[in-house]
């Protein structure tokens, strides 16, 4: 009797241990299902907001405005520097918000360059020398130009020719 106790207690451990094993594995395969599921939800989120095409934006309708470019004729002035020794040959192209403004600016035509000779002239060697110099020399004259206009504005001015000598 003592034989077949332990026999059923065997059976029973063994039983026992069958479950407990059986129950671990349903765990580790559901956890497994759990972590799987939650990386292809991330890879899937990750891919939406970083590597997939932005959706499309609704087109704004705009007007094309069609800017102009006003050339102007060279102009030659003596730098303030070394008792005016040195001068400046220059020839500026000016970009229009609008191709209504050409006529206008050539109707100002010696307004403006009047007011650029004044401008140009009034400036030392060293103060137009380098880039910066000519990109200050550039938002000079825009301010200058604008200053007489009523129908748009310059919006760049482009240096053709920059001589000082």
């Amino acid at each position: 009797m003592a034989e077949e106790e332990i026999k059923e207690e065997v059976a029973i451990a063994e039983n026992d241990t069958k479950k407990i094993s059986s129950l671990l594995k349903w765990i580790i395969i559901s956890l497994a299902i759990v972590f799987l599921v939650a990386a292809a939800s991330g890879g899937f989120w990750y891919y939406r907001t970083h590597l997939s095409e932005p959706a499309e934006k609704p087109v704004e309708q705009t007007v094309d405005v069609k800017k102009g470019i006003w050339p102007m004729d060279s102009i030659i002035v003596n730098l303030m520097d070394n008792n005016g020794e040195r001068y400046l040959k220059i020839t500026i192209q000016l970009e229009t918000s609008n191709e209504d403004c050409i006529p206008e600016l050539d109707s100002l035509k010696p307004k403006i360059m009047d007011g650029l000779v004044d401008l140009l002239s009034s400036k030392e060697y060293i103060q137009i020398v380098g880039f910066e110099g000519k990109q200050r020399l550039r938002d000079e004259i825009a301010i200058r130009v604008n200053n007489y206009l009523e129908k748009g504005q310059i919006t760049r001015v482009y240096f053709t020719e920059f001589i000082i000598q």
